[in-house]
């Protein structure tokens, strides 16, 4: 017989996918220890909006959308050109809408409404999607963990804070637990939810090369916690890492510092020009397909705006804010000038491009209709008028506009459809599994919607305590009184 174990099952790292992993093993009858490194829980979940997308949803079906697993499987797997991992894909399809269904019977509240943005409760337009999969929970990120905290605390679950695991217990080629300040915890069956690498510089540049193209300009949002203990693992025990090169940079100004929340947004009348002054792009485009966008045109772009649009930007914010600008102006970060041609001068293209691209724009949205690029679809989906204001009062402003804001990184530990995590051999480890950004093999180099790695979280979390419970149940020594 075997020796008893401390816990049937072990959580490490306590954001949503580690509270999903933790419920989830809980609800399935397993004892449980969540093991957090930072002084509080939430991880980048809490400082997310919360939206996850998800497919055949009661939320869905509700306001009449017509979706499957398969339709969400065949839309993710073409977006990433099928170098994501099929049957983990499949999986995490098959179960997002269960998943949803959990967390709505958990008492996190996700209306059946339409929604115009991620932070308003609903149902949204979430990106690059054939139909809309963005549910937005009340209170956003932060609600979100509030009510998996609460279920974690009503099924026991053990929550140990500022404990960071060094490594795995592996006896006779399975994992037996983890090593905490140089003490064993036991259990036949350990979950590795610790987050990502964003918060680790050396790590960045070396699994997310593409995020030394904004230089100085370039900002992170996720959890401090997300300092990529996974690899480190997988190094040690000769575990497989996926998604290499891939990660979630949004497209900011340079002079921006902050998440959109407290940064606010650029002007609704601005346009995107190339290095040859020419319009390039929607200037609205979704975060899973921008930064692919602006890698053809030399790694970044100009957004020009006139004084009209700067002067009309909502008080209050950090960063688009309109003295903001002007001082931005005063350093030279924003480029500002007279007139068209002299801006055109500062930024050093060509003056009749840049002129020619302006009235194109100003004729197209004045009939809000963009059959350029069709940036009158993005708007409407966002409840915004196309009748754009003309780009036309002087003086006019240009800011480069780089992948900046480092989101999440999706480099982690290659798991099967199980959530089993793969060695470099290709076999699963006996006893250890990984969610949200610690898992590789579904998170690709194109974000698909809105959502895409806080369902990742949930969705992978809740499998993955789902299975580690069955192998601890497995693994537990039986008596007369408890057979098998």
């Amino acid at each position: 017989m075997s020796e008893p174990h401390d816990y049937d099952v072990i959580v490490v790292g306590a954001g949503g996918a580690g509270l999903a992993a933790s419920i989830s093993a809980a609800q399935a009858g397993a004892r449980v220890l969540l093991l957090e490194a930072e002084d509080e829980i939430g991880g980048s979940t809490q400082l997310s909006a919360g939206l996850l997308t998800a497919s055949a949803t009661s939320v869905q079906e509700s306001l009449g959308v017509d979706d499957s697993p398969l339709r969400m499987f065949q839309h993710y797997m073409d977006l990433n050109g099928w170098r994501v991992r099929p049957g983990p894909v499949r999986m995490f399809c098959e179960e997002s809408g269960s998943a949803v269904e959990w967390l709505l019977e958990l008492g996190v509240e996700i209306p059946a409404q339409v929604s115009r943005s991620a932070h308003e409760p609903g149902l949204t337009r979430a990106g690059v999607e054939d139909v809309w999969r963005g549910h937005v929970p009340k209170d956003q990120g932060y609600g979100l963990v509030q009510v998996l905290d609460k279920a974690r605390a009503r099924l026991h679950v053990d929550l140990a804070l500022g404990s960071r695991v060094e490594d795995l217990v592996v006896r006779d080629g399975a994992v037996q637990g983890v090593v905490i300040e140089g003490e064993e915890a036991t259990a036949p069956a350990v979950v590795i939810a610790s987050g990502g690498l964003a918060a680790d510089a050396d790590l960045v540049r070396r699994f997310l090369p593409d995020a030394e193209v904004a230089g100085d300009a370039l900002f992170v949002v996720a959890a401090p916690g997300c300092r990529g203990d996974h690899v480190g693992i997988a190094e040690r025990h000769d575990l497989a890492l996926f998604g290499q090169g891939w990660g979630l940079l949004l497209v900011t100004a340079e002079f921006q510092r902050y998440h959109h929340w407290q940064s606010g947004f650029p002007p609704a009348s601005r346009i995107h020009v190339g290095l040859d002054g020419r319009r390039c792009m929607d200037e609205d485009a979704p975060y899973a397909v921008s930064p692919g966008i602006l890698k053809d045109h030399g790694g970044w772009v100009w957004s020009v705006f006139d004084d009209d649009a700067r002067t009309s930007l909502p008080p209050g914010y950090a960063d688009w804010d309109a003295d903001r600008i002007l001082e931005e102006a005063a350093k030279g970060v924003v480029l500002r000038a007279d007139t068209l041609e002299e801006l055109a001068a500062l930024m050093d293209v060509p003056a009749d491009h840049l002129t020619a691209s302006v009235t194109r724009f100003n004729a197209l949205f004045a009939n809000g209709n963009d059959e350029d690029f069709l940036r009158h679809e993005s708007l409407a989906a966002k409840g915004v008028d196309p009748h754009l204001a003309p780009i036309a009062t002087g003086p006019f402003h240009a800011v480069r506009m780089l992948p900046a804001e480092l989101v999440c990184t999706h480099t982690g530990l290659e798991v099967d459809a199980r959530t089993r995590v793969l060695g470099t051999d290709g076999r699963a480890l006996p006893g250890l599994y990984a969610a949200g950004e610690a898992a590789g093999g579904i998170l690709g180099e194109r974000y698909v919607g809105g959502g895409n790695s806080v369902a990742h979280a949930l969705v992978l979390g809740r499998v993955a305590g789902r299975e580690a419970a069955a192998r601890a149940a497995a693994s537990s020594p039986r008596t007369e009184e408890d057979p098998a």
